[in-house]
């Protein structure tokens, strides 16, 4: 008998905890600012004395949209807004998931080419926690649809 070394595997509970945290995303975007709701475009969120927030929704579909959420802040090192956050909302799903929060950066870019699952797993989790916690943010700070204001020219 060949004895294979056991590799580790992701535990069905922490994928249960991910695809709960697409739920919590998706159902915290849609009561922060209703994507699902506006049509593609440039929106920002201003609040008193706080950080613009940018939202940028670049495309939808029956059952998905795409959007960039992002503060008016330029990072001195990448020239980009930060922090920022590409996004997909699966609309029959009820879900979103952050596809990266590294500006003008691949996945590949990232991680490194041909990542090993655990890694991916984990880099997916820490975005979405991440966009979890800045989306409860937001919301505390005054940040809703009531003031979104799209914008007609390009930013």
């Amino acid at each position: 008998m060949i004895a294979s070394p056991r590799r580790p595997h992701l535990l069905p509970g922490r994928f249960e905890f991910l695809m709960g945290l697409y739920a919590e995303n998706y159902h915290r975007l849609a009561r922060l600012f209703g994507p699902q709701d506006l049509s593609p475009g440039h929106y920002i969120s201003n609040v008193d004395d706080h950080l613009d927030v940018h939202l940028h929704l670049q495309e939808v579909h029956p059952y998905t949209m795409e959007l960039e959420l992002t503060y008016d802040f330029v990072d001195a090192h990448t020239g980009q807004r930060s922090p920022s956050a590409q996004l997909r909302m699966y609309t029959d799903a009820h879900v979103a998931e952050a596809l990266h929060c590294h500006p003008g950066r691949h996945l590949w870019q990232v991680l490194g080419p041909f990542p090993a699952a655990t890694t991916v797993f984990q880099h997916r989790l820490r975005m979405n926690s991440f966009l979890s916690r800045w989306l409860e943010y937001l919301s505390e700070q005054g940040h809703s649809i009531g003031t979104l204001v799209r914008q007609e020219s390009d930013i």
